[in-house]
């Protein structure tokens, strides 16, 4: 009798072994498609699956996740009315239309807008980014959208500083993880940490700091909404700076497809509209 018993128990673990074999293949089919639909988070790396497969998830979702500061006009700002506005964010609604879905916009501090590239939470972003040679370690990036100069803005009375090889041993009202920080301190500059061009002309009208080096768009839009502060352009760089769309590497379709968008909106001048209506002139073509 015990035999028996020790028969029918054994078959039973044995099924039980089985049906849980079963359910670790499907427990682990239920997590890849869950990252799939969600996406990588909490700092871990994106799966394979996830990258390769992006541009048919956000296609299928219907919505493509924008990240963007809003804190920086004309580019990513708050209207009035405080709605997103802005020349990339209506570069980014564009492209989203022509891709076929709709712009989902993740407003962050710059310093987080790439955290939130790596970690799957957004997309793509949309904000005036550079290529420069860091972030191509990590990322891919679309053709050019913009040409734009480096300008030097400081106060009205300041004649000391008229281009990049005046700023040694200046203080530069910078954010610290930005290209153009970047470019000051490579010109001898000692960086003072701001978020906004406000505080930036703060710090400049306070004698915190000399100057401040961004894009001639930012200055422009600046000195035509606050046009009694004291303050100049004093110099502008030689050359320009490109903005462009970053995506974690791996993602060559989404790549191609945000470049036939921009393509389009180029080629029916609405990318040169756009410029118009926010900088006052085209800064689309090189």
């Amino acid at each position: 009798m015990r035999r028996k018993w020790m028969i029918a128990a054994t078959a039973v673990l044995l099924a039980a072994g089985l049906t849980a074999g079963c359910s670790g293949g499907g427990s682990s089919a239920g997590t890849t498609a869950e990252a799939k639909q969600e996406g990588p988070g909490n700092g871990e790396e994106a799966p394979s699956s996830y990258e390769a497969d992006l541009l048919a998830q956000i296609r299928e979702a219907g919505v493509i996740r924008i990240g963007t500061e809003g804190t920086y006009s004309p580019n990513s700002y708050h209207d009035e009315s405080g709605a997103l506005v802005g020349f990339d964010v209506e570069v980014a609604e564009k492209v989203a239309e022509k891709l076929g879905v709709r712009a989902e916009f993740v407003e962050s501090r710059w310093d987080s807008l790439f955290a939130g590239l790596d970690s799957g939470r957004i997309d793509i972003v949309v904000n005036e980014v550079e290529a420069s040679e860091e972030r191509k370690e990590k990322y891919d990036f679309s053709e050019p959208y913009t040409y734009i100069h480096g300008a030097l803005l400081v106060a009205a009375d300041n004649d000391e500083i008229q281009s990049l090889e005046d700023l040694e041993g200046k203080r530069a009202a910078q954010n610290l993880t930005s290209s153009w920080g970047q470019m000051a301190e490579s010109r001898g500059a000692e960086l003072v940490g701001v978020e906004s061009m406000n505080q930036s002309v703060e710090l400049i009208l306070t004698g915190r700091a000399d100057v401040t080096l961004n894009a001639e768009t930012a200055f422009y839009d600046f000195m035509k909404s606050q046009p009694d502060q004291p303050v100049k352009i004093a110099g502008m760089t030689d050359s320009t700076t490109s903005s462009v769309i970053p995506v974690r590497k791996g993602n060559e379709s989404l790549v191609s497809a945000i470049n036939a968008a921009l393509d389009e909106i180029r080629e029916s001048g609405e990318l040169a509209e756009l410029s118009v209506k926010y900088f006052g002139q085209d800064i689309t073509e090189q």
